[in-house]
């Protein structure tokens, strides 16, 4: 096995280049006569524009356009594109308000884009963007999503009735009621996952140039795929042919599912810059993330689970109200319902389940995709309801999972919400970090917290699958270059995760190359044929297969070259090390020069020039024909103060099945990233509105708490994996795993440490004032009670 072969702990390659200041974000782009632009945003949650006086700002200093909705009707932009695919339980079409690309009659969140100021700097366009009179008629606003369903309440859109997006289901209702009508024992849990802001480290930000010549636009922009940006944009919006719309992603510092989708002002820099014949760059500050960039999660979650004597599952019924927001995006309804709900049935053999799921209009913040994508939101209640039912039962975390996992021998096993997994032992998993979170020894440890008297210390487990690395197909091309190097250009896209070094891991694996001659090609649609982007952790399952496929063609085509320049069968070459071989003699040459002879002959060596081209270049397709199901186990371990309600994660144990490793070192890392955005979510990341108002009470760091580096533990880390039968590469997604069973962990090690106050439920995120609120209603309803524990 070589030094960069596939399961090796390779450092990664990029971060040489990111640590000494050479990256290249969207803010170091900075084109000739480059303006800048400033969004001018709505200050209401709701409330109709009666009218816009921008003539001061057209007239300040340095301005050189201000843009508003009545000009963008004027040129024909069009709208945003939506979710497609979902129709409601009763099969009639779903709402579908359009989302235009600046608000028109009415704004409909804190943050709506209401005009854009484009000026020769920063200052002057902020300082011309405060001279526009927006005139508003303030509306009744509403932001929580089940108040948005109440009789009376504000209405968002007229074309949505009652606030509702999608009314949507999936499951057996019937099964179900047959499975609660025998249960011995039922419990019930309501649920709330909190709105997250996604707080990327890079803000986002789009250059729109146009050539006037060519009639080409170019749009550079901090994205997780050009190709989806280029097609939602090309077709939606600037209506013009796909050809004549070219995007480049730079280095991306983290999207977490944010930057998956278009937004306005991508397609309002392009729109400025054919109109005022210069490049427009915007690039957002952090008031505008808080927002304007899509944020994540908010449910309302009712569940209950139905068992019979011996704590075996019979049946799950589940109804979420799901708060997408003002406007409906291209993944969020997609969100708590296709992409989450199937993950309901967790890795337990429960027999019937019926979801139900409404999807609401709010006066809110758009919510679209953050890492899981409803995956952790489906963790979340499975794994916090069976955690209950064990308590209920008197049974511990550990048996009631044993008792209804699935087994290996079951695989492949079909659930009743119709996923299919393929591969996977989940006691063992399970088991292994028990072994490593020293699970059997903890009952010492809570004694000694508590003998300190103020010190709760509580341990909780959660299990998780998720359904990842499928859908779309990608292609990947290698091209070998005149100067030594091999070119692999591929459509997926990173922003943090390391694809330089994972994939060129694959092919120094496959060719016999050293990494370090790799070089990687990505967010670019000139350069790059057709791509579907990073999402769903696709990127190695999906985009590793056709790696490793245009890998096998460089070989094929590379054996013909060989054949003829050692004057043999085509059939007698063998490949090996990055040297063809006549097989059975000493007779080689190396792939370096059958790639310098395919150069010098121009291709025609071997046949035909390939669909790449002249030379050793060859392009190759990946679709899935299912997607992968990774899985893990996840030990949380925390104290309490009891006096100030403040929770301390010490310990932190993960076991993971992700099929096959291409990078240990890098997939831990991952691992823990997740998992730190899951323990944000779970006691301290929270996005508050003003009931009435519709008002971001939380718009800053000063008032939206992130996690920090001191109050996350070390994290303990292993892998049981069962390499994946559906994928040709055994690989199972990873990049989301972290903050999918990291939630439910946190919570239950929490309720373990406050039991013996009664408490059995504490919703997210649990800040020290929240638990400190449940320990005093706990406390004084004890008392009421005479009970002194």
């Amino acid at each position: 096995m070589g030094k960069f072969s596939l399961g090796q702990a390779v450092r990664r390659v990029e971060d040489q280049r990111f640590l000494t200041g050479q990256g290249r974000y969207l803010d170091d782009i900075r084109l000739p006569r480059q303006l800048h632009a400033v969004m001018l945003r709505s200050p209401h949650a709701h409330a109709r524009i009666a009218g816009i006086d921008a003539d001061a700002a057209r007239t300040a200093p340095g301005v050189v356009g201000v843009f508003t909705a009545a000009e963008a009707q004027a040129d024909g932009l069009g709208t945003l594109p939506q979710a497609r695919g979902l129709r409601n339980r009763d099969g009639s079409a779903v709402a579908k308000p359009p989302r235009p690309v600046l608000a028109r009659d009415r704004v409909r969140h804190v943050g709506d884009g209401v005009a854009m100021v484009v000026a020769e700097t920063v200052a002057q366009a902020q300082e011309a963007a405060e001279l526009i009179n927006v005139d508003y008629e303030p509306l009744p606003a509403i932001a929580d999503g089940a108040a948005a369903l109440a009789p009376g309440a504000p209405q968002i859109w007229d074309e949505a009735p009652g606030n509702v997006a999608v009314d949507w289901e999936m499951g057996d209702r019937a099964a179900v009621e047959a499975a609660f009508a025998k249960a011995a024992h039922v419990t019930r849990l309501s649920l709330v996952n909190n709105r997250i802001v996604v707080n990327s480290m890079e803000p986002r930000g789009a250059i729109g140039a146009y050539d006037a010549e060519s009639g080409r636009y170019t749009l550079y922009t901090s994205s997780q795929g050009s190709h989806l940006v280029r097609d939602a944009l090309a077709d939606h919006v600037l209506k013009i042919p796909r050809d004549r719309l070219r995007v480049v992603t730079p280095d991306v510092g983290g999207g977490f599912g944010m930057k998956m989708i278009p937004y306005p002002e991508q397609a309002l820099v392009l729109w400025a810059a054919y109109r005022l014949g210069r490049p427009v760059k915007w690039v957002g500050n952090r008031a505008d993330a808080f927002t304007s960039d899509s944020q994540g999660r908010d449910h309302v979650t009712t569940a209950e689970l139905a068992l019979d004597a011996e704590g075996r599952f019979l049946g799950l019924r589940v109804e979420t109200i799901a708060n997408i927001g003002a406007y409906q995006t291209m993944y969020g309804p997609f969100v708590p319902t296709v992409a989450g709900s199937g993950m309901l049935a967790g890795l337990y053999r429960t027999p019937a389940i019926h979801v139900a799921v409404k999807c609401v209009y709010t006066n809110t913040v758009p919510v679209d995709a953050y890492r899981g994508a409803g995956r952790p939101e489906a963790a979340y209640v499975v794994e916090r309801i069976v955690d209950a039912a064990a308590r209920e039962l008197g049974l511990s975390p550990a048996e009631i999972r044993r008792r209804n996992f699935i087994p290996p021998e079951a695989m492949p096993y079909t659930t009743a919400l119709g996923e299919t997994y393929d591969s996977g032992d989940f006691a063992r998993v399970m088991e292994e970090a028990m072994r490593l979170a020293d699970w059997n020894s903890f009952e010492g440890r809570r004694a000694a917290a508590r003998a300190t008297g103020n010190r709760r210390r509580g341990i909780g487990m959660s299990t998780y699958v998720e359904a990842c690395g499928g859908g779309a197909g990608e292609s990947a091309e290698i091209r070998f270059e005149p100067d030594g190097t091999v070119t692999l250009l591929i459509g997926t896209q990173s922003s943090g995760q390391g694809h330089e070094t994972a994939f060129a891991q694959l092919v120094a694996q496959e060719l016999g190359l050293p990494l370090d001659r790799v070089r990687l090609v990505q967010g670019d649609t000139d350069r790059i044929a057709k791509g579907n982007g990073t999402d769903g952790s696709r990127s190695l399952p999906v985009g590793g297969n056709a790696v490793r496929a245009a890998t096998e063609r460089i070989i094929e085509k590379g054996k013909r070259i060989a054949a003829e320049i050692m004057e043999a069968a085509e059939a007698d070459i063998e490949f090996a090390d990055g040297v063809f071989t006549v097989a059975g003699t000493d007779r080689t040459v190396t792939l370096d020069a059958v790639a310098a002879a395919a150069r010098e002959r121009a291709g025609r060596i071997g046949g035909a020039e390939s669909e790449t081209g002249s030379g050793l270049a060859e392009r190759a397709s990946y679709k899935p024909r299912a997607t992968t199901y990774p899985n893990g186990c996840h030990i949380a371990e925390l104290e309490v103060d009891i006096e100030t309600g403040v929770a301390e994660v010490v310990a932190y144990t993960v076991v993971d099945d992700f099929g096959r490793v291409i990078n240990p070192l890098m997939l831990e890392g991952q691992v823990h990233g997740g998992s730190a955005q899951g323990i944000g979510q779970a006691l301290f990341e929270r996005t508050v509105y003003e009931p009435d108002s519709g008002q971001l009470l939380t718009g800053s760091f000063m008032d939206y708490r992130v996690p920090r580096a001191a109050d996350l533990p070390a994290f303990t880390f292993a892998t049981r994996n069962t390499p994946c039968r559906t994928n040709p590469l055994g690989i199972k997604g990873a990049g989301e795993a972290g903050a999918i069973g990291a939630p439910p962990a946190v919570i239950n090690a929490l309720v373990d440490a406050l039991s013996e106050f009664g408490i059995t439920h504490i919703d997210m995120p649990a800040t020290p004032e929240r638990i400190w609120h449940s320990l005093h209603i706990a406390r004084s309803s004890a008392a009421a009670h005479g009970d002194t524990a």
